[in-house]
């Protein structure tokens, strides 16, 4: 059941102070705070969840260079370990030398790890966490608007392989995550603009509300003005959080979060993710799957219009015209939603509901693909 500060989010029209959205799990609950300034007070907030006191730190080069400032008190004289940024990092032999960071710095079963950064530290992170030991505590400090409503929540943690995205991976929950809509403000405009193609996905999975209010406040959200985005990232943390409650490892309702990844994760695949952000390639994939939506006759035209009007709101998406349809199938065949040779692909039923299914088709895809622009 959602707690009674869990309801209000939606209606609060800023966020004055700091928002607790608590994450159930079969094996555990953790806490989600969301509120300007709560990376400075990241000591604090350790030791009010019982957590080690001198956790190390990964994140990247980029990052500690534009934010470290805020978590130098946490580290006590600690150098953090820094690892490339970018989605050709969220590989095996990145987690490798994190183990070895692991082992040079004394972790043990009582100690802890803190990710500092985008979804690829927070994955990789995760997953060397995941399967330290067998597992040790690991804080989630998301920095980028895609890793604050999505990534960082849930207990996902991967790398990347040759054959796909994600498929090396582990469910490991955080115990705490901290998320400071104020260190948003260093985000280069693309990155920031990719983390928005996620929230219009939570919008139209589970919140007509706020599907409606990005697509009418966007002028806002770009300009990072605080109460929006604090709105938006409290919005989204509370969704996810009821879906991983429901289902933690992603057996039914939440395979809704997949809505538009499907296609997205191919996409970044057949172009070795040096083309599209994450959030870009989702893009794509939200265009795909409403259209498979509309031809299903589970969403209206006009629906349909109004999600494609908002995505090319945010701005031009690279372009497909080069991409071959056949790749991004081969692709879609190695996906990890693909069960018992049958792909669980997620539909919308109008904007703030969805319907899953196994009975999508080649010749579906094939139609998706096509409308994107992508050539035969």
């Amino acid at each position: 059941m959602r707690s009674r500060r869990q309801q209000s989010i939606a209606s609060r029209p800023a966020a004055a102070a700091a928002v607790r959205i608590d994450v159930r799990t079969d094996r555990t609950v953790y806490p989600v705070l969301i509120g300007p300034g709560l990376v400075s007070e990241t000591p604090s907030l350790l030791a009010a969840e019982g957590l080690p006191g001198l956790p190390l730190t990964v994140s990247s080069r980029p990052v500690w260079r534009l934010q470290g400032r805020r978590l130098r008190s946490l580290a006590g004289g600690r150098r953090p370990v820094l690892i490339a940024d970018g989605e050709r990092a969220k590989t095996l032999s990145t987690v490798a030398r994190l183990y070895d960071a692991f082992v040079a710095h004394g972790l043990d079963r009582s100690g802890a790890v803190v990710a500092f950064g985008g979804g690829v530290v927070g994955d990789v992170t995760g997953f060397a966490a995941a399967t330290f030991l067998r597992g040790i505590r690991l804080v989630q400090i998301p920095t980028t608007l895609l890793a604050q409503v999505d990534s960082a929540i849930g207990g996902k943690t991967g790398v990347n392989l040759k054959a796909g995205k994600n498929l090396a991976g582990a469910f490991h929950a955080p115990s705490l995550v901290v998320c400071d809509p104020e260190v948003l403000s260093s985000l280069p405009p693309r990155e920031f603009r990719a983390g928005l193609y996620e929230v219009l996905k939570y919008g139209v999975i589970a919140s007509r509300p706020l599907f409606d209010r990005v697509t009418s406040r966007l002028d806002a959200i770009l300009a990072h003005d605080p109460d929006e985005l604090a709105f938006v990232v409290a919005e989204c943390c509370r969704i996810k959080a009821d879906v991983v409650t429901r289902d933690e490892r992603e057996s039914g309702p939440r395979r809704a979060l997949n809505f538009g990844h499907t296609v997205g994760h191919a996409l970044e695949a057949i172009t070795r993710y040096r083309r599209f952000r994450h959030g870009e390639a989702v893009g794509y994939g939200l265009c795909a799957a409403t259209h498979l939506s509309e031809r299903r006759g589970l969403i209206t035209h006009e629906e349909a219009q109004r999600i494609y009007a908002a995505v090319a709101q945010l701005g031009r998406l690279p372009p497909v015209r080069d991409l071959r349809t056949s790749d991004a199938l081969d692709a879609i065949g190695h996906d990890k939603k693909t069960v018992a040779g049958r792909l669980h692909f997620v539909y919308a039923r109008g904007i703030g509901a969805t319907e899953i299914a196994a009975d999508v088709t080649p010749n579906d895809l094939r139609a998706a693909l096509s409308f994107l622009g992508l050539r035969a």
